[in-house]
């Protein structure tokens, strides 16, 4: 659980890098619509995924703090000039129509206990008078793959201007300019940086950009052509935050694949620019671990997103 050691901490999120961390440690994580905060002064990893938002003990205090980071930057610009709405200012619940996406529901890598505390949840919104569906999103299995062809191909790109030169940490071996480029980077990144490095430079390659980059694009364009079409008919979609609760502390593994597969939940949001929030929900009868269940909205729609939430998280249901 969390060592409650601040009231709110500020994030970037590519793939679910605040919504994940939210859902192990039992607190909030909001990732607003790209362009929603400014990323000037943000180390870019993916350009075109990164975005910045707060994680926090309540959705109240995650609301104020997005209205104050929230707006048009002109040093940023990607940043929105679509208008920053009362956030904080809650209103009464009302009915809403809630889309879960059945592919993540009957994934075989979802922990029994997170499939069932996300079954009770469903049954629970029912009861509060929402309308819950099953959607489908046949294209479940090609997030995981499209997000990391796109991102380590922008982060490829973005982080090659450390170099020991213009940017970064210089190699005390240097020598002259191939060695200073050599080692900088050798010693600078760490292995998974650099896997992520070689990986993008790989799918921008001549050989290989029309088999893996540009078709990953077409990919995330199917996804957000789909997205687009449910949110026509469902005001918020539910699933999982993570298949799997928080790591035991000290394990570890060598199997970078496997480590990917935990964004499989998390990643939709962003390949598609669309906000999400992780809500801590419960907690895993075994190992007594937070469990975190993710809503996602339509683009620019937060002040429906947090509304919902921290209506949700005031329910009786949650509280017993």
């Amino acid at each position: 659980m969390s060592a409650i050691c601040c009231l709110v901490a500020v994030g970037s999120d590519t793939g679910g890098s605040i919504r994940q961390p939210a859902a192990f440690c039992g607190v909030v994580g909001l990732k607003p619509t790209y362009g929603r905060v400014s990323r000037h002064g943000l180390i870019a990893f993916a350009s075109s995924f990164d975005q910045i938002g707060p994680i926090s003990h309540s959705v109240e205090d995650s609301a104020l703090v997005l209205e104050v980071m929230a707006g048009n930057d002109s040093f940023d610009t990607t940043s929105s000039k679509v208008a920053v709405e009362n956030y904080s200012g809650f209103e009464e619940p009302k009915p809403l129509k809630i889309g879960y996406i059945e592919e993540c529901i009957t994934n075989s890598a979802l922990d029994p206990e997170i499939k069932s505390t996300t079954e009770s949840l469903i049954n629970s919104l029912r009861s509060q008078g929402h309308s819950v569906e099953p959607v489908h999103i046949e294209e479940l299995k090609y997030l995981v793959p499209a997000y990391y062809v796109i991102t380590t191909a922008e982060a490829s790109s973005n982080l090659s201007r450390y170099d020991g030169i213009h940017y970064g940490y210089r190699s005390a071996e240097s020598e002259d300019i191939d060695s200073t480029y050599r080692y900088s980077r050798t010693d600078g990144f760490g292995p998974e940086v650099k896997r992520r490095i070689m990986l993008g430079t790989f799918v921008l390659s001549a050989g290989y950009y029309d088999a893996y980059y540009a078709k990953a694009q077409k990919v995330r364009r199917i996804i957000k052509n789909r997205t687009e079409e449910l949110f026509k008919e469902y005001d918020l979609l539910l699933s999982p935050t993570s298949p799997a609760p928080a790591f035991p502390i000290g394990s570890n593994t060598d199997d970078p694949i496997k480590m990917y597969l935990e964004d499989i939940f998390t990643v939709h949001a962003n390949l598609v620019g669309a906000p999400a929030i992780s809500l801590p929900v419960s907690t895993h009868p075994e190992s007594g671990l937070p469990i975190g269940i993710q809503f996602m909205a339509k683009r620019f729609d937060e002040k429906l997103l947090l509304n919902f939430s921290h209506n949700l998280m005031q329910s009786e249901a949650l509280k017993k």
